[in-house]
């Protein structure tokens, strides 16, 4: 059996034969998150600009203790695509062809669905086309991910009525997530996972508590008080603080249609030997003349990170405001 009959077969279950144009899609894409196909012959791929999509789509996840990549990259050569159609939500098309091209089509073989070409005369044209406009096809991609992970929590959700009574907002939940812990301007929710935990913590703070110009540094100080009041390890006098040796990365968003900073990095215990990366966004709410914090971590020493991250964040940035009664 060839190669390409082999990966055909192989990879049956991703393809369906193209119907006619003007036949209306009805299949809905499939795959892990954060997953694309590289549609590339062998020969770019295992070169300049196969080295090129791996540094910019596979580089490191900001902010996780360990090195995870950005996305996870799965390549087929490009003749055994030909003819056919994949049901991936992600899709990056790349050919030596005698016209540069650059183009997003978007739910061309399947909804929803990201299929960007890309192609050029020369390895360097292919290149530049890469280096111009990679960040756009990772925001759009992020968009798009993001969005499919809310859509696979379900109608399985968590009833929310004690986030809306308390800070008049909604966050889309799953229902696995329970409440741990409420005082009077704090929730704790958490997900039991194996040998781990992913927690969402929501708590708002005085408008005047954060100024621009030193807002990272108002925004570890705050994390770590609530660390020191509320989230504690087995060992005595043990509190989650901010990891001391290295800064996170920082910054400025639009989150809900309003101005929010973005904190990433890692967490430790203090006087105890855990810790795990975290999410945290401090919107400024300037109507109810709050900052609302809206912060996910995980402890999950035995797993890889980045989709349990993704997940928090993808129920963070669901957060929607209410009007006031």
């Amino acid at each position: 059996m060839n190669k390409t009959l082999f990966l055909y077969l192989s990879f049956s279950f991703f393809f369906f034969s193209c119907g006619r144009k003007d036949e209306k899609l009805s299949q809905n894409t499939s795959g892990a998150i954060n997953t694309i196909s590289v549609i590339i012959d062998d020969q770019l791929w295992n070169g300049e600009v196969g080295d090129s999509i791996r540094n910019k789509f596979a580089s490191p996840v900001l902010g996780l203790p360990q090195e995870e990549p950005l996305f996870t990259i799965n390549q087929f050569p490009v003749k055994v695509f030909e003819g056919f159609s994949t049901d991936s939500r992600n899709i990056i098309i790349v050919k030596k062809e005698a016209k540069s091209r650059f183009k997003i089509n978007e739910n061309k073989f399947a909804i929803p669905q990201n299929a960007i070409h890309i192609s050029g005369k020369t390895t360097s044209e292919i290149l530049a086309i890469l280096e111009r406009n990679a960040s756009k096809i990772i925001q759009k991609m992020r968009i798009t991910e993001i969005a499919q992970s809310q859509k696979m929590f379900g109608d399985s959700l968590l009833d929310s009525q004690k986030i809306i009574n308390k800070f008049n907002i909604t966050l889309t939940i799953p229902s696995k997530y329970d409440y741990v812990m409420r005082r009077k301007n704090f929730i704790w929710l958490k997900s039991e996972i194996t040998s781990g935990n992913n927690s969402i913590l929501i708590y708002q703070l005085p408008l005047s508590s954060i100024r621009k110009a030193t807002a990272m540094s108002s925004i570890v100080r705050s994390r770590d008080s609530i660390g020191r009041l509320y989230i504690h390890g087995t060992v005595l006098r043990s509190r989650m603080i901010t990891e001391e040796a290295y800064s996170p990365y920082f910054s400025k968003v639009i989150l809900a249609g309003k101005e929010a900073y973005e904190t990433k990095g890692t967490w430790e215990m203090k006087n105890d030997f855990m810790t795990g990366p975290f999410i945290n966004y401090a919107i400024v709410d300037k109507p109810n003349n709050r900052i609302l914090i809206l912060e996910g971590f995980c402890y999950a020493p035995s797993k890889e990170k980045r989709d349990l991250m993704f997940e928090l964040e993808s129920i963070i940035k669901s957060v929607q405001f209410l009007k006031k009664k």
